[in-house]
């Protein structure tokens, strides 16, 4: 067996004979450690006029950014402005003294027509004295005995008339009692308040020409009023005033019934002619067309 050759440490030896003709893969000289290549570090000035670069560059988008929100701004206080303008030329327009249209004019007529049966007081509905005019167109006066309290439409006036009344939204009623200037007849007159003209011209299509229906007599104990009741009414009527129905009736002050008196007397009587006069001078003082101011602001336009 051949004796093999080993090395004190069984590995060839560093810069022993064996690795005398090796060369370094990387290119250096066995034996030497390769250096490694730097960059070279900027200097001073480089990096100042790198930061000043880039506090310019962050300045000039600043400013476009202010340019910018400037003119957004400035457009909205333009347009803000325009319309400022525009609402105190409009407001200025509409609040100045002008002439009323003649629109204007008819709806001023109208609401205040519509609220004197709740602006008047009672006794400016249904005033003490009450022209009217008899047979043979006598003038004579009709004084009021007593005002009933305001009640409901339907329980006022009969049962036909009620329900017309009730389907056409009749909000109250208003009733007084009169008696002639010779104490002989007696007369109730009923004011039937609808929501407005157009209502009440529907309901006065549909009510009924019976003169046996209308208002419910209001009779006051103690008075020549004392004994009028439904079947005291001799004949009932109507006529639309505005928004109103005005209803008018009338009997005898000694409590006599329509079943107790002639048909001829009961048409020629100056009973009759008495009540619908009475009814129509409430319903004229009630719709009489109100004086209208020229201007929107009074008497200056």
């Amino acid at each position: 067996m051949k004796n093999r050759r080993t090395t004190a440490g069984g590995l060839p030896r560093a810069g022993g004979g064996s690795a005398q003709g090796r060369r370094n893969p990387l290119g250096a000289a066995p034996g030497r450690r390769p250096r490694v290549r730097t960059w070279p570090a900027a200097d001073s000035h480089t990096r100042t006029v790198a930061r000043q670069r880039a506090e310019v560059t962050s300045l000039q988008q600043g400013v476009r950014y202010r340019r910018m929100f400037v003119a957004l701004l400035s457009v909205v206080i333009v347009v803000s402005a325009v319309v400022v303008l525009l609402g105190t030329v409009g407001l200025f327009a509409e609040t100045r003294s002008r002439p009323l249209t003649t629109a204007e004019q008819d709806r001023y007529k109208q609401e205040e027509i519509a609220r004197r049966w709740q602006a008047w007081p009672a006794t400016g509905v249904f005033p003490e004295e009450v022209k009217y005019f008899g047979l043979d167109r006598a003038q004579q006066y009709a004084r009021r005995v007593g005002i009933a309290p305001e009640t409901e439409c339907a329980k006022g006036v009969d049962a036909p008339v009620a329900g017309i009344l009730r389907e056409y939204g009749c909000r109250t009623l208003l009733r007084a009692t009169y008696i002639d200037q010779t104490a002989s007849f007696v007369f109730t007159v009923g004011v039937a308040v609808l929501e407005d003209e157009e209502s009440r011209v529907s309901a006065t299509d549909e009510l009924t020409q019976d003169d046996r229906v209308g208002v419910l007599p209001v009779a006051f104990p103690g008075t020549v009023t004392a004994r009028f009741g439904p079947d005291q009414r001799q004949r009932t009527s109507w006529v639309g005033a505005g928004p109103y129905i005005v209803f008018s009736t009338g009997g005898y002050a000694d409590g006599r019934t329509r079943a107790a008196i002639p048909p001829e007397e009961i048409l020629h009587s100056e009973l009759w002619p008495a009540a619908k006069s009475i009814g129509n001078q409430i319903a004229y003082f009630l719709a009489d067309p109100p004086k209208v101011p020229p201007c929107t602001q009074g008497n200056v336009c």
